[in-house]
């Protein structure tokens, strides 16, 4: 089958090959046939080293298709069904399932050192333990998750990862207060769901933070009050707040300079969240005082923050309702050939989320 392939960690460029075969189906295995996948900036970051993955891999974890075939024991799905693709499925026996904490469950990275696919010359990983930028895949039972009928395959993948981490982000982990002012830095596709959770939350102010234009542009659409370069955040502050500071700040980038940015940008006793996926040895600095004086509350949030099923379920409620527009975060469509061309996009932020149609 055909599969976009990075040979080596470093690459800018993925292969588009045709002798890449899916491996691993047995019980507990459900085979999906991939029909749409989200190009996502952890794909980016993981293809430049940035997030740590075995190569050579396919990229992509972000992916909805049809269940080809289950494997013995697998009730939770059958064949026929449509799927999302979950990359962080949970266990719901460990401490963290236990106590409710869901998206800290390790259950799903156990596989991310078995190769998800091999090629004449030897086996190939999947990113995130699925790589959704091919044909077909095999994944754990846990990792296919049903979707209703209406909902298309390219929204049904963007649940699977970035709407569900950027509203998560607003909604579960910050809980956004009504009447509060909000900053976003970083407006790719996760940084417009996290808008997007923001205004549902009633923020009365959103000041939306990036440096493409086109994006800045993108976030006034999707509900941002206004919308600034990164040079101007402190100007935007001060007409937003008085020069207090934002009640939340979202860092949605994953690197020290824009998180360090964030928190002075966070007013005394608010929140800073932070959503991006950042590199292990990029360290952000505090001193001991401010932490200690100006109370600022630094919340991580990881895949939303949230039971990732239950967000699903949201996501698509508040989709049918057209509370949320998801249909306009991919702002680009592309064949599985084309995939050099949307990355490329992606890495000059042109794009909020690109669509891969399998």
């Amino acid at each position: 089958m055909r599969a976009a392939v990075l040979h080596e960690t470093g690459q800018d460029k993925l292969d588009v090959l045709d002798d890449v075969e899916a491996v691993g189906f047995g019980p507990g295995k459900v085979r999906i046939r991939v029909r749409a996948t989200g190009l996502c900036h952890s794909d980016v970051s993981a293809m430049n080293g940035v997030l740590p993955q075995p190569a050579p891999f396919v990229p992509g974890h972000e992916g909805a298709g049809e269940v080809v075939d289950v494997g013995d024991g697998v009730t939770n799905v059958r064949q026929g069904d449509r799927v999302l693709v979950c990359w962080l499925p949970a266990c719901g026996t460990c401490p963290a399932c236990r106590r409710g904490q869901t998206e800290l469950c390790l259950a799903g990275f156990m596989n991310a050192g078995t190769p998800n696919f091999k090629r004449p010359g030897g086996d190939v990983f999947g990113f995130a333990g699925t790589g959704t930028f091919t044909e077909e895949v095999v994944v754990d039972a846990a990792c296919a998750v049903p979707i209703p009928d209406d909902v298309p395959f390219d929204i049904a993948a963007l649940i699977g990862c970035g709407v569900t981490t950027g509203l998560g982000a607003a909604l579960n982990t910050a809980d956004v207060a009504a009447g509060s002012s909000v900053a976003v830095i970083g407006c790719g596709g996760v940084g417009i769901a996290v808008l997007q959770g923001a205004r549902l939350k009633g923020a009365a102010h959103i000041v939306a933070v990036d440096p493409v234009e086109s994006r800045r542009e993108a976030a006034l659409r999707f509900g941002a009050s206004e919308a600034v370069a990164p040079d101007a955040l402190t100007d935007a502050a001060q007409r937003a707040t008085a020069g207090e500071g934002f009640d939340y700040v979202f860092e949605v980038v994953g690197t020290s300079a824009t998180t360090r940015a964030a928190y002075e940008a966070t007013r005394r006793g608010g929140t800073l969240c932070v959503v991006g996926a950042g590199a292990v040895d990029d360290h952000v600095r505090f001193n001991m005082f401010e932490l200690f004086f100006d109370e600022k509350r630094i919340l991580p949030s990881l895949y939303g923050g949230g039971d990732v099923l239950r967000s699903y379920e949201r996501a698509v409620a508040l989709w049918r309702a057209g509370r949320v527009d998801l249909a306009g975060m991919i702002t680009h469509r592309v064949r599985l050939a084309e995939i050099n061309e949307a990355l490329e996009q992606m890495r000059t932020g042109t794009a909020l989320r690109t669509c891969v149609e399998i």
